[in-house]
């Protein structure tokens, strides 16, 4: 099994990154990365990223790291991904918005966490 982390670079990417890490050595799993910033696979890994996984400690290998296409919405890769990984957790990052930018916007966590084959996870970034 493996946990799925959703990571974009932000405050809520990077605390959901470091819970996905915690998570993934207490289970004794693999951890996988998605970043929600469309890029160019080609072009490697982001430099914030990069520098995190190379810090990894322990029993945990190195994650297989996928990136959501630039026409996928973000919720909408982090439910496919799901789906595809079956994994036994995914992470998700938060932040508070208000009740407006709710309605004109749509909430990736309520999506995520309704339609994710898998158990979600929901953390907030700390300021």
């Amino acid at each position: 099994m493996t946990v799925l982390v959703a990571y974009n670079d932000s405050p809520q990417g990077e605390t959901a990154l470091h819970a996905a890490i915690a998570e993934a050595q207490r289970r004794g799993t693999s951890l996988a990365v998605l970043v929600l910033t469309p890029q160019d696979p080609a072009a490697g890994v982001p430099a914030g990223l990069a520098h995190q996984l190379d810090a990894l400690t322990g029993d945990l290998e190195r994650p297989e790291v996928t990136y959501r296409p630039e026409h996928v919405d973000p919720a909408d890769a982090i439910v496919d991904e799901a789906e595809r990984l079956h994994p036994e957790l995914v992470v998700i990052g938060a932040r508070k918005r208000s009740p407006v930018g709710k309605f004109l916007l749509g909430s990736t966590t309520q999506r995520v966490l309704l339609d994710s084959p898998s158990p979600v996870l929901v953390v907030k970034a700390r300021h």
